[in-house]
């Protein structure tokens, strides 16, 4: 499980990284990173941690597989957390072909996005 103090959790912060950061989508998720971007509800403080969030919409299937793809969304993005800049805040959002993906393809495709963004992947 991704730790608390890693999680996006207020509607001004999945802002900031959709409108303002770069973005990779792959068949079954869209990744958006801003990079370095420090915290504005710490006064005089940049945020060190990277946070990520989650977007999982009505379109993906009903409740139960919802959350299946949350979770393991999370789960996969607790293992790559430390290879984002400082800082950094990430949402990733699932398309509607992530309920009926395996948790090894959310990995391929949060894998290549991450890649993408970071530098290392050609378009």
């Amino acid at each position: 499980m991704l730790p608390t103090e890693n999680r996006l959790r207020r509607r001004e912060d999945f802002a900031t990284a959709v409108r303002r950061g770069r973005r990779a989508g792959r068949p079954t998720l869209v990744v958006h990173l801003r990079s370095g971007a420090t915290d504005p509800h710490a006064p005089g403080e940049s945020a060190l941690r990277t946070r990520a969030g989650f977007v999982v919409s009505k379109a993906v299937g009903v409740a139960v597989v919802r959350n299946k793809v949350k979770r393991r969304l999370r789960h996969l993005m607790r293992d790559r957390i430390d290879l984002l800049p400082p800082g950094s805040l990430v949402v990733v959002r699932a398309l509607p072909g992530a309920g009926d993906a395996d948790h090894a393809q959310l990995a391929r495709d949060l894998d290549a996005a991450l890649a993408r963004l970071l530098g290392g992947g050609a378009r």
